[in-house]
């Protein structure tokens, strides 16, 4: 503990006598002592030398320190050595020996006048310390020591603090910058952007499913189903499941893959590769996959549950995260039968070939939608929900028959197969009606299974193919040749074995002497020099003949569409008559540089049979709706031809062609029915080296010849095997299918005996 700071000492004075107390109510003066603050000069006095009445000062401790003492900090005081303390004690006995009556006073000593307490100098520890000797005369008082001069007082320091404007205007600036912010961030969402927010909620809040609508049946003329669909998944997963933190594994999705890939018939790569998407909670691993392949996964689920329960229910399901969707699958119940006509659906379920496509819209009916609120990935049950209906599709009914059409496919497809042939397509079609009762074609494609499909065989080439029909377009010639009065079955026609027209030079497809042939027999054995000789006949010149030739030709549905509306049907080609060059002007008539399709050539037969009436062939019956309403399709359009006389005329003139021995088409010849027919043999133009090369055989006609009931047309594109001629191939395709389709319909024999028209003449006599 610091000491005390000594006081500051006196030079005392002569001793002066007390003066008398105030009266009552008046303040009492002090006496003072010699050396008191009367005798003290200006240096000498400092504040405590003042005291109050007669208050002794007060010895100073630390906590008593002057601000002198505070601003000297701890400075310790000087310590008085032993003799200063005898000398100020001598002192004050000296200052006591001037008056023995009465002692006068220290300063600060209590009350005024001699007391009995004993003389107290300034530096004095405790009050009432006496000096010895100080009873009785004092002697004079000596001179205290000189105290040194104080040290001036050191001015305190001053801590001046900075302004706190500049922070507060800062934060002030900075706090208005964050409540702009605020304020335009909430004008931006409850102003500017407001519905934009409020559709986002509600797309979030509400969920919206599509409800796939049923896609329509498609039937033949019986109500049997041809292409129909059936519940189906597709199956999905949750890429998030297969996640190391989720999984508990770091090659789930290698693992799940390897387990669906035998299943699904994927590549395990191609599978792990859609579980390996952690940002993602949705992933297709397959559509349209059968009940079958689902209940096989839920299975084997189930078994690496209980595995994963087994482990204390710390294990967890590897496939867990698969899931799947309800969805429907279109299924083609007689697998390749009539898929040319069918068509497919695609990945998104929508027509992408045949009748599919084509009647799409009517098929695939108008998907519904419901909406529900959701919470938590679950439906609100209580906010109840909302939404329009799936409308189904309507049910397509064909005009075909499912037991021709099977009988027409494998006809075809057996004999493509054993010719080696490219292609091959046979029709058959109502005569009365136009209906298309088959429309089969060689090589075909199962469309429950496109990925095994060949792409040149996924069309319908019955209606896609245009090629030169050869021979079967003859009848074409005759019917205007008798059309135009021209010439008559029994006319005489001489052939020669080589005609020279133009700059060509022109034979049948057999050498031969000179044949003395009528009409009928030019049609019967099919020759090509004596059709060019008969429709030489229709007008004054060859160009005029053309003209004539080329309008029935156009009459006959040839160079036109048929009128079905079938995607990528073939309109043919044919070319108008001022554009015929010098070989076209001649081998047009026996069916070459022109070209159809199967089906236009089946139509001009038809047209035959129909007595000269052209009816639109036509693949639908009708439509049948949602509430069972059966809607017929509207009726096809009809055109007369050739007279009714010429029909009947050429029917007969057919019928030698498969009757007479002469005739080219004996192999079509079916017992107990009248047949009336054609041979085809044409040059064939590849149409990947754009120039002839092969055959193609075909043969037409229809049964009764007396009362035609169906048509029937066969053609085998580019045989390789075996005979190439129409009569010899196809002749054997058109009996079986005519034979069955006579059986299927129920179409009597009519019993009555063929008319036989000749064939020859005998030439005259030089």
């Amino acid at each position: 503990m610091p000491s005390e700071e000594p006081p500051r000492r006196r030079v005392p004075g002569p001793a002066r006598p007390s003066r008398p107390r105030p009266a009552s109510g008046d303040r009492a003066s002090r006496d003072r002592a010699p050396g008191s603050g009367a005798d003290r000069t200006p240096r000498d006095r400092t504040p405590r030398d003042r005291t109050s009445g007669d208050r002794a000062p007060r010895d100073r401790t630390a906590g008593d320190r002057t601000p002198r003492d505070r601003r000297a900090g701890d400075r310790p005081s000087r310590d008085r050595t032993t003799g200063e303390r005898a000398g100020a004690d001598r002192a004050a006995r000296d200052r006591a020996s001037g008056d023995g009556a009465a002692r006068p006073r220290t300063p600060g000593a209590r009350g005024s006048g001699a007391r009995g307490s004993a003389a107290r100098t300034p530096g004095a520890r405790t009050a009432g310390a006496r000096t010895p000797g100080a009873r009785g005369s004092r002697p004079a008082a000596r001179p205290a020591a000189k105290r040194p001069a104080p040290r001036p007082a050191r001015k305190p320091r001053t801590i001046r603090l900075g302004s706190p404007r500049p922070r507060l205007r800062l934060i002030s600036f900075g706090l208005t910058l964050v409540m702009l912010a605020f304020v335009v961030r909430l004008l931006q969402v409850q102003a500017v952007d407001a519905s934009a927010y409020a559709a986002k909620a509600d797309r979030y809040r509400f969920q919206e499913y599509t409800l796939s609508a049923d896609r329509g049946e498609i039937t033949d003329r019986n109500g049997i189903a041809l292409a129909a669909s059936v519940d189906a998944y597709d199956i999905t997963a949750d890429p998030k499941l297969f996640t190391p933190e989720e999984s508990k594994l770091p090659d789930a999705p290698e693992q799940a893959a390897a387990l669906l890939a035998p299943i699904l018939g994927k590549e395990p790569a191609e599978l792990a590769k859609k579980l390996r998407t952690p940002k993602s909670r949705y992933t297709l691993l397959a559509r349209k996959q059968t009940p079958q392949v689902w209940n096989q996964i839920k299975d084997l689920r189930k078994v690496y549950g209980q595995k994963a329960q087994a482990k204390g229910g710390t294990g967890v399901n590897l496939l867990g995260g698969i899931l799947s969707e309800p969805s429907s699958k279109r299924v083609y119940p007689n697998n390749e039968l009539a898929a040319g006509i069918l068509g497919y659906v695609n990945a998104e379920g929508r027509g992408a070939g045949g009748i599919e496509s084509q009647l799409d819209p009517q098929l695939a009916g108008k998907d519904g939608k419901v909406r529900f609120t959701e919470s938590n990935g679950r439906q609100v049950p209580t906010a109840g929900s909302q939404g329009t209906p799936a409308v189904p599709g309507s049910d397509i009914e064909l005009t075909i028959d499912r037991d021709i059409q099977w009988a027409a496919q494998k006809a075809i497809t057996e004999q493509v197969r054993k010719s080696k042939a490219d292609r091959g397509y046979v029709v058959v079609q109502n005569t009365r009606t136009g209906e298309v009762l088959a429309m089969a074609n060689a090589p075909g494609f199962d469309p429950n299974d496109l990925s095994a499909a060949n792409s040149a065989a996924m069309g319908n080439a019955a209606l896609q193919d245009a090629y030169e029909p050869g021979s079967t377009a003859k009848v074409i010639s005759m019917a205007a040749v008798l059309e135009e009065n021209k010439a008559d079955p029994g006319t005489h026609v001489t052939v020669p074995n080589r005609l020279h027209r133009g700059d060509r030079l022109f034979k049948d497809d057999i050498d031969h002497p000179t044949w003395y042939l009528t009409l009928n027999g030019v049609l019967a054995k099919s020759s090509n020099i004596g059709t060019i000789l008969a429709t030489g006949r229709l007008g004054e010149t060859q160009a005029e003949s053309n003209k004539v030739l080329h309008s029935y030709l156009r009459k006959f549905g040839l160079g036109s569409p048929t009128g079905l509306d079938f995607p990528g049907e073939t309109p043919g080609i044919l070319a108008e008559p001022g554009d015929w060059s010098t070989s076209q002007q001649y081998t047009i008539p026996f069916g070459q540089g022109l070209s159809v399709s199967a089906m236009q050539a089946a139509s001009v037969y038809s047209t035959v049979a129909n007595g000269g009436v052209r009816v639109e062939p036509t693949l639908v019956r009708g439509t049948k709706g949602a509430d069972g309403r059966f809607t017929p399709a509207p009726a096809p359009e009809e055109s007369r031809v050739v007279s009714e006389k010429t029909a009947d005329t050429l029917a007969k003139m057919l019928e030698s062609v498969v009757e007479d021995e002469e005739g080219t088409g004996n192999k079509a010849a079916i017992p107990g029915y009248r047949v009336a027919g054609k041979t085809g043999t044409a040059n064939r133009v590849d149409p990947e080296l754009g120039r002839y090369k092969g055959y193609t055989a075909s043969f037409a006609g229809f049964a009764p010849a007396d009362d035609p009931q169906v048509t029937v047309y066969c053609a085998i594109q580019n045989p390789t095997k075996g005979s190439y001629f129409g009569g010899q191939i196809c002749g054997p395709i058109y009996k079986k299918v005519m034979e069955f389709a006579l059986k299927t319909l129920h179409v009597a024999p009519t019993g009555n005996e063929p008319a036989r028209l000749p064939v020859t003449f005998e030439p005259p006599t030089p």
